[in-house]
């Protein structure tokens, strides 16, 4: 299996592969292999994104919608006596 060695690393890489070695305990070389190869779109496994970054610019104005925001932010005075 070929080896590197990798030099001029900038330290907030350093720090990153060393904080993702330690909480995933395993070995700074591993961190930095797992990196690689997730930069790169080389795992084992697809890596599945839960974050809602397909919705951006997606949104269509809609009247009801900014009718019904506008009545949940009314405060019932009554309810509140």
């Amino acid at each position: 299996m070929p080896q590197y060695t990798i030099r001029n690393v900038p330290e907030v890489l350093d720090r990153r592969l060393r904080e993702r070695a330690r909480r995933k305990g395993i070995s700074l070389n591993d961190a930095a292999v797992e990196a690689l190869a997730r930069g790169l779109g080389v795992t084992e496994s697809e890596i599945t994104y839960d974050d809602l970054d397909d919705l951006i610019g997606s949104w269509k104005p809609d009247d009801e919608f900014d009718r019904a925001m506008v009545a949940q932010d009314t405060i019932d005075g009554d309810a509140w006596r």
